[in-house]
């Protein structure tokens, strides 16, 4: 059973830093694009970051030049380094996997890592 296990959330201040750690199980990330989204109180789900299989990335303008994203394929991870928080990045961040292989899609996600910026 494919899972993936956010961690690293937790009660910031702003201007602060957090590392949020995406470990999956059951598959190889190698193959998967990697992203971060994030969902506040009372609205939709919004894409943060992504890194493909070959390392690019891409930043919501929001966070750009605050986060990183990262992934290291041997241990199956994926990683966000945020920095310079801000109140509004409060949010419950999700990790997801999405590949196209042999014609079928794949789609993942974890249950979330809460994260508050708060003074």
């Amino acid at each position: 059973q494919v899972q993936l296990a956010e961690s690293g959330g937790g009660l910031v201040q702003p201007g602060g830093s957090l590392r949020l750690s995406c470990a999956a199980s059951a598959i190889s990330t190698r193959f998967y694009t990697m992203a971060w989204y994030r969902q506040a109180p009372g609205k939709e789900r919004e894409l943060v970051a992504t890194i493909t299989t070959g390392g690019s990335t891409n930043y919501a303008d929001s966070v750009k030049g605050r986060f990183t994203i990262s992934r290291d394929n041997a241990k199956k991870a994926v990683y966000l380094q945020m920095s310079s928080l801000k109140p509004e990045d409060t949010a419950v961040y999700y990790c997801n996997a999405i590949a196209s292989i042999l014609g079928t899609k794949y789609d993942y996600w974890g249950q979330g890592t809460q994260v508050t910026v708060s003074s």
